[in-house]
């Protein structure tokens, strides 16, 4: 490996495991019966079990692999709330010039969501470095930050968003760089430590009565009455309802849901401990950072101030540090050319879940089996706020309760769940990229 790239001591895994337990997972056996059976452990499984619980039921939630395994304690940590749900619907506008009501109740949701994981936190004590720090969205052209003068009355009207213009001149109050050409502060934002807030959450899930069985995979759904016998690795459950949590791990377990997701590959990199006034001048106001590339970046100082986590679409596919790692170092230098020679100490990839609509869904498949999945990127707000929403679903009988539950759920032709044209897509993004900047 690259030295000028990797430290001595680096590790092939997530700075967020540095501060939680992998590997150690609750002992509790498998029931018999449950009211609610959850497949997944993340974010949407444990907002899901935490609602339910509180509301008298008793789930139980089967993770496949260790508790904090998946996307939910590999993601950047950034918490937003209607903001990236608001990409191209500023010409959303019902035939009177307001605002298609649809549009309205989405992006009200989604602001809701950010409502949702700060009271989420609050109420259940939730350690996690949470902070409403803001965000600030760099713009990689000048038609780049056009188009997000363009967002801002959507933003601020429907998603609550506290957004502003920064041009280019004032772009240093944000970060110390000139890469980008001005950009979008949004203040309706913040970040956590997403490990920390996952274990969190499990905590507060048996605390309200829920029953986590990490090592568990689920097998065969079988419909038995009006409820459901669910196979596993560890033996036959049966439950009233089923709640698919896996996002952008959904598999062979339920093939109509892995036809509708695409799951592609975020990696991240962790620096190496900054000198202290270095690091402070480096985002002067602690934001989460995003930009407008179709290769998008994504980038947070760690909860101690001194260390940068970068990233992005380093490749579209799941590849090994040693590609990844290289790729994102370079993207770091060229928005911070004063950090070279830092070098990496953890790098990792996890599986975010896009959709063919761009949007999240909730809903019940044909079979029966409740889901919420497909969040785009952005999903620590989106897929907790969805997964308490199941919850409360089904304690209400089944009403409707989000503009994103029942919706159309679109696949394509042909596909299967494998994105095989990934590959293509980053290299076209990657070449659309390279144009916008040149013509600007």
């Amino acid at each position: 490996m690259d030295s000028t790239v990797f430290h001595p001591d680096f590790k092939p895994l997530p700075y967020w495991w540095e501060a939680i337990p992998i590997g150690t997972n609750p002992e509790a056996e498998l029931p018999a019966k449950a009211d609610v059976v959850i497949v997944g452990g993340g974010l949407t499984a444990l907002n899901c079990a935490i609602e339910l619980g509180r509301g008298g039921a008793r789930p139980v939630v089967l993770e496949a692999e260790d508790f904090g395994f998946g996307a939910s304690t590999r993601n950047g940590g950034a918490v937003s709330g209607g903001v990236n749900l608001g990409k191209g619907m500023s010409g959303a506008k019902a035939g009177d010039g307001t605002i298609d009501p649809v549009v309205r109740a989405m992006i009200g949701d989604a602001a809701e969501s950010f409502t949702h994981i700060e009271t989420m936190i609050a109420r259940e004590g939730i350690e996690c470095h949470y902070e409403r720090c803001g965000r600030f969205v760099g713009a990689f052209t000048p038609k780049h930050y056009d188009g997000l003068a363009a967002r801002i009355g959507l933003l601020n009207g429907e998603a609550k968003a506290e957004a502003s213009m920064v041009p280019p001149e004032r772009q240093r109050e944000e970060i110390a760089s000139d890469f980008y050409r001005g950009g979008m502060a949004i203040e309706r934002s913040g970040k956590l430590h997403p490990g920390l807030y996952h274990r969190g959450l499990m905590a507060a899930a048996e605390r309200h009565g829920a029953t986590l069985i990490g090592r568990t995979r689920a097998g065969r759904l079988t419909r038995e009455g009006a409820g459901w016998r669910v196979e596993t690795s560890r033996g036959t459950i049966a439950a009233d309802e089923v709640v698919i949590a896996t996002n952008g791990y959904t598999g062979g377990l339920t093939p109509d849901l892995q036809r509708r997701v695409i799951p592609l590959a975020s990696h991240i990199i962790a620096t190496e401990p900054l000198d202290v006034d270095l690091a402070r001048s480096l985002i002067p106001k602690g934001r989460t950072l995003s930009d407008t590339r179709r290769v998008l970046s994504y980038y947070r100082m760690s909860p101690d101030g001194r260390r940068v986590l970068y990233g992005g679409r380093a490749r579209f596919t799941q590849v090994g540090p040693e590609v990844s790692a290289p790729a994102l170092h370079a993207m770091m230098l060229a928005r911070w050319p004063q950090l070279k020679g830092v070098r990496v100490t953890h790098a990792w990839t996890g599986n975010t879940a896009f959709t063919f609509d761009f949007l999240p869904h909730m809903g019940i498949t044909e079979k029966g089996l409740h889901y919420a999945m497909g969040c785009n990127g952005s999903g620590v707000a989106m897929l907790s706020y969805l997964g308490g929403q199941i919850g409360r679903k089904i304690l209400g009988g089944g009403n409707h309760v989000t503009a994103f539950d029942g919706r159309d759920f679109p696949t394509r032709p042909f596909y299967t769940g494998y994105p095989w044209f990934l590959p293509a897509v980053g290299t076209y993004y990657r070449f659309r990229d390279w144009l916008d900047r040149k013509v600007a």
